[in-house]
Order: C-alpha cells, then sequence, then structure tokens
C-alpha cells in the first residue's frame, strides 16, 4: 500500500509541476498555475502521512518506509531546482524563453554549480535522515533502528563521497581554463 502512495506522489508531483507550467505558459492563467504549482511539493505530506500512519498500524519498518523517507529528503533538497530546470525549458519551448544554459565547464561558475549541488545533497540527506530516525523512535524497536539506521548510515557513506567528488571537481574546475 506504501509503495502505491509512494508512486502515486511521485506522479501527482510531475502532474502538478507540468500541468502548473502548461497553465502558465499555454493558458496564461498565472494565478491557476501557481495554485498547481504550490499543490507540487504538498504531495509530499500525503508520503508522510501515509507512512507514520502505517508504522503506528504497527506495520514492520521496511523498504517502503525508508523510500518514503528518502523521497521526501530528495523532494526538499531539489524539488526546487527541479521545478526551476522544468520552467527553464517550458518557457523556452513555450514561451520564447531563452534557451536552458549549459553547465558552466570551469571557473567560478562552476565551482558555484558544484557547491549548490552538495547543498542539495545535504539538505536531502539532512531532512531525509531526520524522518529515518523519527521513524526508528516511532516504532522503538531494535529491527526498526537496524533498518532506519543502517540506511541513515549508508546515505551518510553516499553523502561522504559525493563531498569527495564534488571537491575534486571544485578543485579542477577553479585550474581549468576556458577551450
Amino acid at each position: 500500500m506504501l509503495y502505491a502512495v509512494i508512486v502515486g506522489s511521485e506522479v501527482m508531483f510531475w502532474v502538478f509541476l507540468f500541468g502548473g507550467l502548461a497553465a502558465r505558459y499555454l493558458l496564461r492563467r498565472k494565478r491557476l498555475s501557481s495554485v498547481l504549482l504550490i499543490c507540487a511539493p504538498l504531495v509530499d505530506l500525503v508520503t508522510l502521512t501515509a507512512a507514520v500512519i502505517d508504522l503506528r498500524g504497527g506495520a514492520a519498518p521496511g523498504l517502503a518506509h525508508v523510500l518514503a523517507a528518502i523521497y521526501i529528503g530528495v523532494s526538499v533538497g531539489f524539488g526546487h531546482s527541479m521545478v526551476h530546470w522544468a520552467d527553464v525549458r517550458f518557457a523556452h519551448r513555450f514561451a520564447d524563453g531563452p534557451a536552458p544554459a549549459p553547465k558552466p565547464s570551469w571557473g567560478a561558475a562552476r565551482v558555484a554549480h558544484e557547491r549548490r549541488g552538495i547543498t542539495r545533497h545535504l539538505v536531502a540527506w539532512a531532512v531525509g535522515g531526520a524522518l529515518l530516525i523519527c521513524a526508528g523512535a516511532l516504532v522503538g524497536t531494535s529491527a526498526a533502528w537496524e533498518t532506519f539506521g543502517g540506511t541513515a548510515a549508508a546515505w551518510t557513506l553516499v553523502l561522504v563521497i559525493d563531498a569527495l567528488w564534488t571537491a575534486g571537481e571544485i578543485a579542477a574546475a577553479s585550474r581549468r581554463k576556458p577551450a
């Protein structure tokens, strides 16, 4: 059941996002666009509520609960940038907006790009990790702590690897010269 809620929430996120962009650029209905775009991140509350209800109802902690926490963390950390990414492309395609800027390849602009990326990952990790810890506390069993704590530890390792990779990218971008 929780898997269906997670998938449904992801689908609804994109429905609200593209519906909001279509209302803005195709229908020229700014207020409707704003309402739809505000609804996009609110679907995360449905996922959070479903996960809490499931755990409070006695469900064994499992992959669905872990995915719910990760989904919400990633949505908080990367959601705004995903909306911006889609908005720029939609405006270019349907409203004669400027072409999307390519990822900077060197210098201060590339360093700033990489820092924004790792900051987004850090926010996603902090939110998702907090939800995992809260889920462990909510259930309170050793199996729950093993499931949720193990996931938080693995995600921490992924974050550290990403930070090291980003540091290397920043160092290389700082030295690289334009072609």
